[in-house]
């Protein structure tokens, strides 16, 4: 029973933790000021194709599949199930989302659409804390960095890097090709590759304990439990 107890917080982390990560993109879509590198390239082909972004995650999030599938020559089919069904709640997030922010007024003036970018990177940091926490299967984007990484011998914070800088060049190029503008790139985006792991660097160290502590807390009660019929077994 614990262990189900246990998995099923781990899971509501996860789930909210996703909810958060497509809030905060989808905030940051409305400040148009460029969004994230992870969300760069769904965006592009939004913007090209019509789509929802929704719709466009799941493409590229397919895609990023398949591109893991090929640097390792390796195809793990539940792994890909299981990346599948987190992309199709992911982008169905999405969706969501947009709708809900798009309820609100759009931010006129360069002012608004500032606070509306740094209020996106904060929940999106939110979302990772939830989501890495939780420690279940990853996005295919992330898996992809771990891929890069084992495949090319770097670090991963060094693939990190790379994998987004990949994944904006392609965004970049995909708008500039169909509909003659950077799109889905801009000073938000920068911005975003930047502060969001400083931010992230911050919220983890002091919140992610009570997160932990908040999954276990069955466990260690179970333990105290058991040490005070101990106890009690010793005494008599």
């Amino acid at each position: 029973m614990n262990h189900v107890n246990k998995t099923m917080k781990r899971l509501t982390l996860y789930v909210l933790g996703l909810f958060f990560l497509s809030l905060g993109v989808s905030i940051s879509i409305q400040a148009d000021l460029g969004v994230s590198p992870v969300s760069s390239l769904p965006y592009a082909f939004s913007l090209t194709t019509g789509l929802s972004v929704g719709i466009m995650t799941i493409v590229a999030n397919i895609l990023f599949i398949m591109i893991q599938v090929g640097l390792s020559r390796r195809f793990d089919l539940k792994e890909s199930i299981v990346q599948l069904l987190v992309t199709f709640l992911f982008g169905s997030y999405m969706d969501a989302t947009l709708f809900l922010v798009q309820l609100f007024p759009t931010p006129e003036t360069l002012l608004l659409r500032w606070i509306f970018l740094i209020i996106s990177l904060f929940i999106v940091a939110i979302g990772l804390l939830g989501y890495f926490t939780a420690k279940l299967p990853l996005m295919p984007y992330d898996a992809l960095t771990y891929v890069i990484s084992d495949q090319f011998k770097m670090k991963f914070s060094k693939a990190k890097i790379t994998s987004d800088i990949l994944n904006v060049a392609v965004a970049a190029l995909v708008c500039i090709i169909f509909i003659q503008s950077l799109g889905a790139v801009g000073i938000g985006t920068i911005v975003a590759a930047y502060f969001i792991g400083k931010i992230l660097g911050w919220v983890m160290p002091r919140y992610q304990k009570y997160l932990l502590k908040w999954i276990e807390k069955e466990r260690e009660q179970e333990s105290k439990a058991s040490d005070e019929v101990n106890i009690k077994n010793v005494t008599n």
